[in-house]
């Protein structure tokens, strides 16, 4: 006799619709961090860039486009408003003359850390107020996410981005 699947696929659409909900909600917290960090709130695409020059600083226009999947002139109009807002700066390249580096400002790294700790302070509240054995749980769930991710999720180099004729590869 052959065992039925049907449970087990059920369980993981349920976590699916469950993790669906958790996202969402942590969208909302998300955004009243944001909100309560800056009167000029960044919008998330320029959020995504702010992210992207904290891990990676000092790289080029080209660079931050291949991490962020966008245009060239849509990177360079997130990269000119986070300049006006004093949060990105951009740096002559010691290595060549013909690019330059984005770095994130003091303003911009200040902005990023209050950020965090807005957002960090909202999941606290949230966890603090879950049973221990509620918590051990979701420590252990998310743990199991993230190397289920990891070992699913194409992983994109920046150095092996480029095929050899200059085209950009999808991830």
């Amino acid at each position: 006799m052959g065992v039925n699947p049907a449970p087990s696929h059920r369980r993981s659409r349920d976590a699916a619709r469950m993790a669906c909900e958790v996202i969402e909600l942590l969208e909302v917290l998300w955004e009243r961090g944001r909100d309560a960090v800056s009167s000029s709130p960044v919008s998330a695409s320029q959020l995504r860039v702010l992210y992207s020059l904290d891990r990676e600083e000092g790289i080029n226009l080209r660079t931050l486009g291949e991490l962020l999947g966008s245009a060239p002139s849509s990177v360079s109009r997130l990269c000119d408003r986070l300049q006006a807002l004093g949060f990105v700066e951009r740096a002559p390249s010691p290595v060549s003359r013909r690019e330059l580096e984005l770095r994130l400002t003091s303003h911009g790294k200040a902005y990023l850390l209050e950020l965090r700790a807005r957002r960090e302070e909202a999941l606290l509240t949230a966890i603090a107020a879950m049973t221990p054995t509620a918590r051990k749980a979701l420590l252990e769930g998310l743990k199991g996410f993230q190397e289920a991710v990891e070992a699913t999720a194409p992983v994109r180099r920046p150095d092996d981005a480029d095929d050899a004729d200059g085209a950009v590869r999808s991830a």
